[in-house]
């Protein structure tokens, strides 16, 4: 079924989130239009959308980083988790999101009607923004936060045991 029956329904779906560094370890973070039909003016990761029918979870997110963003780059699954969350306008989302991660450093050139703004910011930064004002982000941007903090530090200590 389609994306918005499936949020109508307040039914499991497949769903994906982007999440993009840059070389000093920032976190590339978009703020949603104000036109989207949820979350619209929210920070949220670099982007974050669903596959269509026959696409693998990978390509469409690679889809969305270049509709959504302007660049494509090489990403990497980093795991992936369930979360349920209802909105003011009767949608649900229940989805099973694949986050994959990657690195960027060139030119962002946003599509309007999807970002109304980006920034890159530092982990720190952001987890204290969520901490002190965690209605400025999306639902699962808070959800999918601290997750992602675990992996990064799991991959760290794991590529430090190595170099030993």
């Amino acid at each position: 079924m389609g994306k918005m029956d499936a949020h109508r329904k307040a039914l499991l779906h497949r769903a994906f989130s982007v999440f993009i560094f840059n070389n000093k370890g920032e976190m590339l973070l978009q703020q949603r239009a104000r036109n989207k039909y949820h979350s619209a003016g929210l920070w949220t990761n670099a982007c974050c959308s669903h596959p269509i029918p026959g696409e693998t979870t990978l390509a469409g997110a690679q889809r969305r980083l270049k509709e959504e963003l302007g660049f494509v780059v090489p990403l990497q699954k980093a795991f992936d988790f369930i979360y349920k969350a209802g909105f003011d306008n009767g949608l649900t989302e229940n989805e099973f999101d694949h986050v994959f991660i990657g690195e960027y450093n060139g030119e962002i050139r946003p599509d309007p009607s999807e970002v109304s703004a980006f920034c890159y910011k530092s982990m720190d930064v952001i987890r204290k923004e969520l901490e002190a004002d965690p209605e400025k982000y999306t639902a699962w941007f808070a959800i999918a936060f601290p997750l992602l903090e675990a992996y990064r530090k799991r991959n760290l200590n794991k590529q430090t045991d190595k170099t030993r």
